[in-house]
């Protein structure tokens, strides 16, 4: 549909822009009212027959259609008023009526010029107003769905009411105090609609420097294991990409030990005899990828390792470059395939220069980026207008760990099953909010817990953000610890596969995504897992809920309805509501027939 020039001088290019700046903040109804009902809304032919002011002004006035006498009342009159009331003038007035005993009060009236029927408020001035409201009157659903012809009918003919309302949606508006039914779902549907559709302009498109097509049945086939269907549903999406001759820009979420590290491997061998390159977010990850790929690359695949603290083969001329953020730095060429593991770990910036490091006569490697922290289908049916998914929503072994929230009072107990764990010859995470003591004394800080756990336990580790030595203690603890204290540095990385337990110091605290990483170390290998949070609270449904869900994706759809989205358009993801009518947690049918009508 057309949009005249003064409209598009307020920065509106379209209806459903125009929608999303200028929705209706309310109606001003002119029909006459036909009944008289206390505390409506209603609109009146009056006479007025005397006016009288001393701190508020009050106009005695005949209602014919009525046949009843009405006072108005006017708080803070102005001179201007007495000049409106004169005795024996009729005029059109509406507002809120209300009832005492017999008699009819309407506070604060307001003066109509005409019964123009029923008009939208956009809470502008002047003629401004006019210009919304004359635009407002034109609209047609026949050029709505000219310009919109992939749009759902019932959506334009919503919006149209909003804009052009009759009498029962004006009542059922006042009635339900806001747009409801389908007029909130078609302005749900605008909302989510124009975000996917800017997000679909910033998707930028580069030919990919090679397409990979490398053989990987052999290998599948020759693994002491079979991989889980959504292993092979991953590695699948990754072929289809990697074919292409546009760059793959691919994400792959898993839960935490769903088995990603295989689906990179086979990625890798996609990429052969093209070269490889993985950038993990710690050594410690970095090396843990090198020490599995020696176990189950084919030994015709050259891999190197490059940290800051290790290195291992050759940086030059290996087929697949396992490294952390020193790779950043390096002078590295000719690497077909880009992968980048715990992708949120890693800032903007530096998962764009890892790209462009490649780059070569505007053609780009292919990119995948790896993620244990599952996101919700809604957010990722969103995002995927700028990026493509898969997910992996099995395990290779079932996962059995009991959640449960524990208080001060529940502490000797909590000892006890430590000990019993230890005797076992399992191992212990117990995650502190703060390492030293600050303004907030809620909880004890790590520092002050070392000397009690050291007293009473041998073989206690202890590490946080800052320490220098971090990645050796998590070695050292892996092999012959028995309890590690830490911050929550240990969400992401090492493997433990002798971890039993973990108590979270503060739970609530922490995000639910957080606290599902933290319990996602427990268990990895099919052990009998106990993940206890520790709160000095009474009673926190958001933890009750966290603990009745172990499914990472269901976690993520339950942080969503706490926190909602942040701002994907600047690249980032925070916590904090960012849409006025859609939600990401709750509106999922919506957001599909949104990408459905993008062509997506």
């Amino acid at each position: 549909m057309e949009i005249p020039e003064s409209i598009k001088k307020l920065g509106i290019q379209t209806f459903f822009g125009f929608v999303l700046h200028f929705t209706p903040k309310g109606y001003t109804n002119s029909y006459l009212s036909q009944t008289l009902e206390a505390n409506t809304q209603v609109v009146l032919k009056i006479e007025v027959l005397k006016y009288f002011s001393y701190k508020a002004a009050k106009v005695l006035c005949y209602a014919s259609l009525f046949d009843r006498e009405i006072e108005l009342v006017i708080f803070n009159p102005k001179p201007y008023h007495k000049n409106i009331f004169i005795p024996g003038e009729y005029l059109i007035i509406s507002g809120k009526i209300q009832k005492n005993g017999g008699c009819y009060t309407l506070i604060q009236p307001k003066i109509l010029k005409s019964l123009e029927g029923i008009f939208p408020n956009f809470g502008t001035r002047g003629t401004q107003e006019s210009l919304l409201r004359d635009f407002s009157k034109n609209i047609s659903l026949q050029s709505l769905q000219s310009f919109y012809p992939r749009i759902p009918v019932k959506y334009l003919k919503a919006l149209l009411m909003i804009y052009q309302p009759n009498l029962d949606f004006f009542e059922s508006f006042q009635k339900q105090g806001g747009f409801f039914g389908d007029f909130l779902d078609a302005l749900k549907f605008v909302e989510i609609y124009e975000y996917m559709r800017k997000l679909k302009t910033k998707k930028r498109e580069f030919q990919s420097l090679k397409s990979l097509q490398g053989e990987i049945e052999g290998w599948i086939d020759s693994l002491p294991f079979k991989l889980t269907l959504g292993q092979m549903k991953a590695i699948y999406e990754i072929k289809q990409s990697l074919a292409s001759n546009k760059a793959a820009r691919r994400v792959i979420i898993g839960d935490v030990g769903c088995g990603k590290t295989l689906v990179i491997f086979a990625s890798v061998l996609m990429a052969y005899p093209n070269k490889s390159l993985l950038m993990a977010p710690t050594s410690i990850l970095a090396r843990q990828i090198y020490e599995e790929s020696q176990k189950f690359l084919p030994p015709f695949i050259k891999v190197a390792l490059f940290t800051q603290g290790a290195k291992e083969g050759d940086l030059h001329t290996s087929d697949f470059l396992i490294g952390s953020h020193a790779l950043l730095y390096q002078d590295l060429q000719d690497y077909s395939l880009v992968m980048i593991d715990e992708q949120h770990r890693f800032g903007t910036a530096q998962r764009n220069t890892l790209e462009r490091k490649f780059e070569k006569d505007l053609k780009r490697p292919h990119i995948l980026q790896f993620s244990a922290t599952p996101i919700p289908r809604t957010l990722a049916m969103v995002q995927s207008n700028f990026l493509d998914f898969s997910f992996i929503e099995d395990f290779p072994y079932k996962k059995d760990i009991d959640s449960e929230i524990i208080h001060k009072q529940d502490f000797k107990k909590l000892l006890a099953h430590i000990h019993k764990e230890i005797v076992k010859g399992y191992q212990i995470i117990i995650v502190y909010p703060l390492v030293e003591e600050g303004k907030d004394a809620d909880y004890v800080p790590l520092k002050e817990g070392e000397i009690f756990w050291k007293k009473h336990f041998q073989g206690v580790y202890v590490t946080y953000g800052k320490d220098k030595a971090k990645e050796l203690v998590l070695e050292e603890f892996r092999d012959k610890g028995n309890i590690l204290l830490a911050t929550t540095l240990i969400e992401v990385g090492i493997s433990l596969p002798k971890l039993s337990t973990i108590v979270i110091v503060g739970a609530e605290r922490l995000g639910l995504a957080t606290l599902h990483q933290l319990r996602g170390r427990v268990s990895r290998n099919g052990l009998k897992g106990y993940c206890f949070l520790y709160t000095n609270k009474d009673k926190i449904e958001r933890l009750e809920r966290f603990c009745q869900i172990q499914n990472g994706f269901e976690i993520a759809k339950l942080d969503l309805q706490y926190r909602n989205s942040g701002d994907l358009l600047n690249g980032e993801q925070q916590s904090g509501k960012q849409f006025l009518w859609i939600s990401l947690s709750s509106d999922e049918s919506i957001i599909k027939i949104a990408k459905e009508s993008l062509g997506g």
